[in-house]
């Protein structure tokens, strides 16, 4: 059910192309933008949810909703900013959420052709293919993703610490601009782990998902289990989840 929203978003997606740059946005607010593409896209989400599940209460990015005990979770376009750049790396994030965690979630990049499924205990998936445990690998090795709080420089001197701290113990970063892939990819270990402040909760619950099917770690700055209220998330493989933690306690809250 998740999936078939979530292709129905893509769909509209893909209708669309990428734009060039510069095309029309709106801007909600600094760094923050939405297109005629995004409300589409979450229009055609949202109707395969209310048809198929119907009474299952509804968090979206562009409608908003309310938050319950079960609900779903949906970014119908996560990297709006890519989006607008006609840069691919654009994703669709649908989760389901009982008793806070997420227990089922699809991330699609419909661009790059990448299809991420999950269902607790019933294993993680990409474009159909089992995806295997995470690897064993030393820390400093890794190759870790993360996202800018851009759009609340208030977070700055929080982060910017732990971001330094990585790029001189980890072997290299990346930032794609789409956390909902970032974290797929995390899961996928195309990348090792993935840290970021300040996210929402449809930005993070179906990829974290798929990084704790795989045997990934996934905690708050503090090592608690708030991510998913706070948007403050470090995720990946146990040993660099570990490390994190560690880097994020040099660099308390402020």
């Amino acid at each position: 059910m998740a999936l078939r929203a979530a292709r129905a978003g893509a769909a509209v997606l893909l209708r669309a192309g990428l734009p060039r740059p510069g095309s029309a946005a709106e801007l909600k607010s600094r760094g923050d933008y939405v297109t005629t593409t995004d409300r589409a896209s979450e229009v055609a989400i949202l109707e395969v949810l209310a048809r198929e599940a119907p009474g299952i209460a509804v968090l979206a990015e562009e409608r908003g909703g309310v938050r319950a005990a079960t609900m779903w979770a949906v970014d119908p376009l996560d990297g709006t900013t890519n989006f607008t750049r006609g840069f691919p790396s654009v994703g669709i994030s649908v989760a389901l959420l009982d008793k806070g965690l997420p227990v089922a979630g699809v991330v699609l990049a419909p661009f790059l052709e990448l299809e991420f499924t999950v269902a607790r205990g019933q294993g993680a998936f990409m474009n159909g293919e089992r995806l295997p445990a995470h690897r064993l690998l030393d820390p400093s090795g890794a190759v870790v993703a993360t996202g800018f709080p851009f759009r609340n420089k208030k977070l700055l001197p929080r982060y910017l610490p732990v971001f330094r701290q990585a790029l001189e113990t980890f072997e290299d970063i990346r930032r794609a601009g789409a956390a909902a892939l970032d974290l797929a990819w995390t899961a996928a270990s195309t990348f090792d782990g993935f840290f970021e402040l300040g996210l929402n909760t449809w930005d993070v619950a179906a990829g974290a998902a798929l990084v704790i099917e795989v045997g990934g770690r996934v905690s708050d700055w503090s090592g608690g289990d708030r991510w998913i209220e706070t948007g403050n998330i470090l995720a990946g493989a146990p040993a660099v989840h570990e490390t994190l933690l560690e880097l994020a306690a040099r660099s308390p809250e402020r």
